[in-house]
């Protein structure tokens, strides 16, 4: 017979059936996922079943039935699925969130961001694996570029959300940073890659013999993050990882095998100096006489495209440069423009979107194949102007066509939306390490653990 302590244990288990996440957008250039259609992040396949949930408990025979680990841990997210879908169904309950409530239409459903993330903080435990020695792993820059890199490895570590009971988590993080393999195991002479994948699939090789975690569910309940350019391609020399695992990656592109539905797209942050000091605020936008403004290198199939339309034009609206003259300030054009170009490159991710909300400048995002940083949570076409490549000679007449009430809106609400990218330390809650770690959150709770092996 059931004791009274494992009754609630069981409910869950049953509550878990029929039960899904939904914070999916619509379709678009990006590759959004439409709430209403069979593609998006909660599509069909990763419905719950009802005929699977008793499969989920592992009994032993005995004067009272016990519960696995792994049962338990299962349970304990039904419940938050439970409460998140109290609030998809319209079950709205106020939330006493001192910090920050959610609203506004820069949300697909602000009520139910609000709601998965509160569960995630009263949840979440996740389990970071101790093997290996920085500089490769436990550590990662800090500054520049890749800088989100070093600032979530070095955050989770001291994190509330860690256990050291691996039994209870219910994410494994793999502590890789896939720059300073780049850094300290590539020879730049040799144009040989087999030394780096042989170290990322090495250290699985590791744990999967150490611990049962890994061939327990063959990845998909552990996590990488990388904002390294090369993190997608050192992925596929594990195909468990990029198959069943969850990758964090800045470089979130569709058509080089980014899955939407399971992968996370983290923003690329530039941070010279290693923290935000200086690049948070702007002018009001009577204060920006700049139409538009980009300055960067020229690589990749859209940059070229738009600096043979728009470099050096006459119109002083438009302000395109390959290199900024060595009078004018990267920041301060950005400041005194309304719009600031976001381009792809070699890769699709770049700083330049973070940029623009950092210091008030809407972003104008010009890419193919990529999925925007927390797209499952926010709707940017609310605070972000998407131009599709073939448009870029109608650039400025797409921009000088949105109304004036129009643009105060896009920059007002990026100014709001800038908490989510912002980096912190130590991290505040819904800065950009709380929402890559709801992006992975959500990622979790797609799917369902079975001891036999089964993922549902």
């Amino acid at each position: 017979m059931l004791s009274l302590k494992n009754l609630w244990f069981v409910a869950a288990l049953f509550i878990a059936a029929g039960v899904l996440v939904f914070m999916s957008p619509k379709q678009s250039n990006f590759h959004y996922f439409n709430p209403n259609s069979n593609t998006s992040l909660m599509s069909d396949h990763l419905l719950l079943n009802d005929g699977l949930v008793k499969n989920n408990i592992t009994r032993i025979e005995g004067p009272e039935r016990k519960y696995s680990h792994l049962a338990k841990v299962e349970a304990d997210l039904a419940q938050a699925r439970a409460a998140i879908r109290a609030e998809l169904a319209g079950n709205h309950t106020d939330i006493a969130d001192p910090d920050y409530v959610p609203t506004g239409p820069m949300y697909w459903d602000p009520k139910v961001f609000h709601r998965s993330y509160i569960e995630m903080e009263k949840r979440l435990k996740v389990y970071i694996y101790e093997e290996g020695d920085p500089p490769i792993f436990h550590f990662g820059p800090c500054k520049h570029t890749y800088a989100i890199e070093g600032i979530f490895i070095g955050n989770m570590e001291v994190s509330l959300f860690r256990t050291f009971d691996p039994s209870e988590a219910h994410l494994f993080f793999l502590p890789i940073s896939i720059t300073m393999i780049t850094q300290v195991i590539f020879v730049p002479e040799t144009h040989d890659w087999t030394h780096m994948k042989s170290t990322a699939s090495d250290y699985i090789n590791v744990i999967a013999n150490k611990y049962p975690y890994w061939n327990r569910s063959l990845g998909a309940d552990h996590f990488m993050l990388a904002c390294h350019d090369w993190g997608p391609e050192i992925s596929f020399a594990i195909p468990h990882l990029y198959q069943n695992a969850i990758r964090a990656l800045c470089n979130a592109n569709t058509s080089e095998r980014f899955d939407p539905t399971r992968d996370v797209s983290i923003p690329e942050i530039h941070l010279p100096t290693g923290t935000t000091s200086g690049l948070l605020g702007g002018p009001p936008p009577s204060r920006r006489p700049i139409l538009v403004f980009y300055a960067g290198g020229v690589h990749g199939p859209i940059r070229p495209v738009l600096l043979e339309h728009w470099e050096n034009a006459s119109d002083p609206d438009v302000q395109v440069h390959r290199y900024l003259p060595r009078n004018m300030s990267y920041y301060g054009m950005m400041r005194r423009s309304r719009y600031c170009i976001c381009p792809s490159g070699y890769e699709v991710a770049s700083p330049r979107m973070v940029e623009g909300l950092y210091l008030g400048c809407v972003p104008v995002l010009i890419k193919e194949g990529y999925v925007v940083p927390f797209s499952d949570v926010l709707d940017w076409e609310k605070f972000a102007v998407i131009v599709p490549v073939k448009e870029i000679p109608n650039l400025k007449k797409i921009l000088s066509g949105i109304k004036l009430r129009d643009y105060l809106k896009l920059q007002r609400r990026g100014i709001k939306m800038r908490r989510h990218f912002e980096v912190n330390t130590p991290p505040r809650r819904y800065d950009v390490f709380g929402m890559i770690l709801h992006s992975i959150w959500l990622r979790r709770l797609n799917i369902r653990l079975r001891d036999d092996g089964e993922i549902d």
